[in-house]
């Protein structure tokens, strides 16, 4: 498994370099992303590709905050039609795209001591998962850290603290988790959301705690849970099938040396890392109210949210298989 920290360090150059890489050439990638530079995503898992790759012959040309499109609900099309090689994108923005993939996002999905990575590429090894990758390569499959709670006047302590409230999801596996919980689930795109909290569009988020920070959330939310059961997040770093196969050897060779888990490990750990690191920062500023539920406290969320992990599995076509084999069975 490739160390989250080493990797980051070997591929901070590369990547730096790669921004003022010439235009696209055969043998020059384009990666577009719809974040800033300084999000999680390049630390954890554009750098530590580009590490790997550049002594190949391959140069990765980052193309960050949506300078190849900014609507982040069509990176994958944009993989798929060329626009760009490699993009970046979350399963759940379009959800009916991704029905298996999603199951690996609902509460309790992801077992105790287990990597999400692993769920995910457990399901996409056996074959399960393909379909709902056509075209691409997948280079990294993974899932964030627990999402939690992130309010603005709003502090969460039971379910009845969430009925009646508008909060924003990521995909269908929150959104049914918060219509479990009584709440409306807005979906919309994260660099929405400071907006919408600001505003009183919505009245808080279920999403992972990396977010507080990547999104400045902390400017506009005041009031933190952790530990309910809610699910996590999925994402994907997928390439064009068609420009993967056209490369020379030595750099498909050098792709797919990082490709899959060992990729997917390092973005994972990424996303871990900051979560805990902001989840340390809005507890030590004092004008936040960080709260960690109680086991009983979480059993009475988990008692409306993880039986929607079996009502959505038994909805999707070979589910409970599909679940078995991202938890290591068969």
């Amino acid at each position: 498994m490739l160390d989250f920290s080493t990797l980051r360090a070997a591929g901070a150059a590369a990547v730096a370099a790669s921004m003022l890489a010439a235009p696209a050439g055969a043998d020059t990638l384009r990666l577009a992303h719809w974040v800033p530079p300084q999000h999680t995503l390049t630390a954890s898992t554009i750098e530590p590709l580009i590490a790997a790759t550049q002594a190949s012959g391959l140069e990765i040309q980052v193309y960050p905050g949506g300078e190849l499109g900014a609507g982040p609900l069509e990176q994958y099309a944009r993989a798929l039609t060329g626009v760009a090689d490699i993009v970046w994108g979350l399963e759940g923005y379009t959800s009916s795209q991704f029905p298996r993939t999603m199951i690996a996002e609902l509460p309790g999905a992801l077992p105790e001591g287990m990597n999400g990575y692993d769920m995910l590429w457990n399901a996409y090894d056996a074959g399960l998962l393909n379909d709902e990758f056509p075209g691409t390569r997948p280079l990294a499959l993974w899932l964030s850290e627990p999402n939690v709670f992130i309010m603005r006047d709003h502090d969460i302590r039971t379910p009845a603290d969430v009925a009646g409230l508008k909060i924003r999801v990521s995909g269908s596996a929150a959104a049914a988790a918060v219509e479990a919980l009584g709440a409306t689930p807005v979906q919309m795109p994260a660099g929405e959301i400071y907006n919408a909290l600001q505003t009183g569009l919505i009245d808080g988020v279920i999403t992972g705690a990396s977010a507080i920070g990547d999104f400045r959330l902390d400017e506009v939310a005041n009031s933190y849970t952790l530990g309910a059961p809610l699910g996590r997040i999925s994402f994907y770093l997928v390439m064009n099938a068609d420009r993967y196969a056209s490369l020379p050897e030595g750099q498909r060779a050098a792709l797919d040396a990082i490709a899959g888990r060992p990729l997917s490990a390092s973005a994972e750990a990424g996303w871990n890392a900051r979560a805990q690191q902001v989840i340390d920062q809005i507890s030590a500023t004092g004008d936040n109210t960080v709260y960690t539920l109680s086991a009983d406290e979480a059993a009475a969320f988990g008692a409306l949210t993880l039986p929607v992990r079996d009502q959505v599995v038994a909805s999707v076509d070979d589910g409970a298989h599909v679940l078995a084999v991202m938890q290591g069975g068969n």
